[in-house]
């Protein structure tokens, strides 16, 4: 059965480039300011969203797309990361109260603080050390540095200082990428974890927003109005997710469009139309079987821009047919 009802497959030779909203579900009881994070369980169709209303929220997803709350708990300021451990069973998140909150989702949902630092914390991320092969937590604040954590001592186990704020953060497999104010980008070798495996500064002309795999590096052209004269209205890329299956990635942007790419082909496979406000978070299920996107405002267009009937809100997008798949090579003779 397919997720949120039946729909026939697109055929992988199809050209249509145009995507559909129709199907998608938005989530019961959103939180009540902008949401600045989203993940899904690795483990179960479990999304935590994290927001500017200082909550973190656990909803369980159905077959059908429905929602239905299973936890939220306090911060004392606004949550700006979010994640789960590899099991399913942790949950942590951090923010502008400067520390880092562990959630035992698999046992008796206590919370406890395992993370501090002198300034706000903008990302939290579980990895397995390659050296212990235990979990361990990662946190990047805007005091300039990185902390290691074991989850079973109250100090870090060690701290790395980058040259600007940290804004953005990820790990895959043994590789730590972190992303600055200024544009740096740094990348640590976590079998050597307190050092500066490589640094670059971006190529792009504006500042990191969010930076996933590294290891392809290509830039294009996105999230922007046809021109209008000498005039073209370019919009900020508020996040990209990588599919969890065919290694394809989605953008979204403060347009309030999200689109679908094949890295490989450098090409595009779906555009959607606009969802009505901004998106500023982005996420993909496990199986890759549901794109989560939430709606809400991104203060692009400064406070003048914000308004009380502003869109908040979390969609859920099943992903059908061939929407996220590369497309066949076409070899010529």
């Amino acid at each position: 059965m397919s997720l949120f009802g039946s729909a026939p497959a697109a055929s992988a030779s199809s050209t249509n480039t145009q995507g559909d909203l129709s199907k998608d579900v938005a989530i019961n009881q959103p939180p009540e300011d902008t949401v600045t994070d989203l993940v899904f369980s690795p483990a179960a169709e479990i999304l935590a969203v994290s927001s500017w209303d200082k909550k973190v929220r656990v909803y369980e997803i159905d077959n059908s797309g429905q929602s239905q709350g299973k936890h939220a708990y306090d911060h004392e300021a606004p949550v700006f990361s979010v994640d789960f451990s590899k099991d399913g069973t942790k949950l942590v998140s951090a923010g502008a109260d400067k520390q880092a909150k562990l959630c035992d989702l698999g046992g008796n949902l206590q919370t406890q603080q395992v993370a501090a630092h002198d300034a706000p914390i903008k990302c939290a991320k579980f990895f397995e050390s390659p050296q212990s092969n235990s979990t361990m937590l990662v946190t990047g604040s805007w005091d300039k540095t990185i902390k290691y954590w074991d989850l079973r001592q109250s100090t870090p186990v060690g701290t790395v200082t980058a040259q600007e704020r940290i804004y953005s953060m990820d790990v895959r497999n043994n590789l730590l990428v972190v992303g600055t104010a200024d544009r740096y980008i740094n990348v640590v070798n976590l079998q050597d974890p307190l050092k500066f495996y490589k640094t670059l500064q971006s190529p792009l002309k504006w500042q990191t927003r969010v930076e996933k795999d590294a290891t392809s590096n290509f830039s294009f052209k996105c999230h922007r109005d046809p021109p209008q004269g000498n005039i073209t209205n370019v919009y900020s890329v508020n996040d990209i997710s990588f599919h969890p299956q065919h290694g394809t990635f989605s953008t979204a942007g403060s347009d309030g469009t999200f689109h679908f790419w094949d890295k490989d082909a450098k090409h595009r496979l779906k555009g959607y139309p606009t969802v009505g406000g901004s998106i500023v978070a982005t996420t993909f299920n496990a199986s890759g079987s549901i794109f989560a996107y939430a709606v809400g405002y991104d203060w692009s267009k400064g406070h003048q821009g914000n308004n009380a009937q502003y869109p908040n809100k979390v969609m859920l997008h099943p992903v059908q047919g061939d929407e996220c798949k590369p497309r066949p090579s076409v070899k010529k003779r």
